[in-house]
């Protein structure tokens, strides 16, 4: 009896395990191979990614976007077997998927994330998992992260001043002052920055970098401007240095190497 309880816990914990098992797939090129792993909380990018790979819709495709210190891009299918100085990168409108854009997930090297197109004709942001890019970004200093959170609220800040710092609050408070009515004119003034903050922690555009972000992207670095922006949904855990190799490749005046970097996708798990 015993043995038999023994026997029924394991297979019930082996189950677990393997029902819970991240998902690995491995991207194979001519310059060396990198392994990803898949987010379980990104699962239609996630489950889109791992059936076009296990039909060999990424093999053969190529590396045709390639940015030093920015990203590297591939699986289009209008790369495959393209003639040299061909313009390619199209995109599968047959193959998009809902945005699963997360805020824990960003930019950091090596992060997996799908493209699409601009928010003018894309309004929902949905993705074009037929192509995927890694991130390759650059290492920034603690003042340029507190610069690029700068630019990015500066101009809501002023935005909300404008809408609640009105002209007829301006003139009541000038009048108060000078009829030196103090109470009163804290009373208003303290309002309206009270209102003023609520607004501004409370717009959802405000640009706060994390402890999480600002450690990785002064150590491993990445491509913060994009975040939000993009699903991620996966990260590189072997191969950073085919990033780099592919990433200083010279390249034409469309960003395509010189030497095609052919892509071959592979399930692991």
């Amino acid at each position: 009896m015993r043995i038999f309880i023994l026997t029924v816990i394991t297979v019930i914990l082996s189950s677990f395990t393997c029902f819970s098992q991240e998902r690995l797939v491995l991207v194979s090129t001519n310059l060396g191979d990198m392994k990803f792993r898949l987010y379980d909380d990104t699962p239609k990018h996630r489950d889109a990614f791992i059936q076009l790979a296990n039909e060999g819709y990424y093999d053969g495709t190529l590396f045709y976007r390639v940015i030093k210190d920015f990203l590297i891009q591939g699986g289009s299918k209008s790369s495959k077997n393209a003639p040299t100085g061909k313009r390619i990168g199209y995109g599968d409108p047959d193959k998009t998927v809902d945005d699963e854009i997360i805020p824990d997930y960003f930019h950091k090297k090596g992060a997996l994330c799908a493209p699409r197109q601009p928010d003018e004709v894309n309004p929902f942001k949905q993705s074009d998992i037929s192509q995927f890019y890694i991130v390759k970004g650059e290492v920034y200093t603690e003042g340029q992260l507190d610069t690029l959170e700068l630019a990015v609220n500066r101009p809501i800040r002023n935005r909300i001043v404008k809408k609640i710092y009105t002209d007829d609050i301006k003139d009541q408070l000038k009048i108060l002052r000078e009829e030196k009515k103090v109470d009163e004119f804290r009373e208003i003034a303290d309002q309206v920055k009270a209102d003023i903050e609520t607004e501004y922690n409370l717009d959802p555009n405000v640009l706060e970098f994390s402890e999480e972000q600002r450690k990785v992207y002064t150590t491993i670095g990445g491509y913060p401007d994009l975040d939000g922006k993009y699903t991620i949904f996966g990260e590189c855990i072997s191969g950073f240095d085919v990033i780099d190799k592919i990433s200083a490749l010279k390249t034409d005046e469309n960003h395509r190497p010189f030497t095609d970097v052919k892509i071959k996708v592979t399930v692991l798990n």
